[in-house]
């Protein structure tokens, strides 16, 4: 009975301890993701009809596509599949509002996705209310 005890506690401590691992992962990842969404979107709105300004917002939009394509091949091991192409879908549809040179049209795109990514924090945290 004591072994079967021990082995229960060990395994119940290395899930807390995986879970925890990995929500700070995630938490940082969606914390510089939005970060990075952020600094666009006030970009977007103080941009200028410059041609160099609108080089730099597709630089940057290009840059936070990589960024999540890095950050996504470790996400990928521990999130749901599904909510990870949501997340995708914004930025491909964010991309083509760049690429179009829609800014007005870009924003909303921004904040869809950093929703997404707040959902998929919020989702993953080991709390009482996940948990039931």
């Amino acid at each position: 009975m004591k072994k079967e005890l021990i082995i229960c506690i060990v395994v119940i401590i290395i899930v807390i301890i995986g879970n925890i691992i990995t929500q700070n992962h995630t938490k940082q990842c969606v914390k510089q993701i939005n970060q990075e969404l952020t600094d666009l979107k006030e970009k977007i709105l103080i941009q200028q009809e410059k041609e160099d300004k609108q080089q730099e917002l597709k630089k940057k939009s290009k840059e936070i596509r990589k960024l999540w394509d890095d950050m996504q091949e470790m996400l990928s091991f521990y999130i749901e599949h599904d909510e990870l192409e949501k997340v995708e879908t914004q930025l491909s549809l964010l991309d083509g509002e760049m690429e179009t040179k829609l800014y007005d049209e870009a924003v909303p795109e921004i904040e869809k996705c950093q929703f997404i990514l707040e959902h998929i924090a919020d989702k993953t945290a080991l709390t009482i209310k996940n948990i039931f």
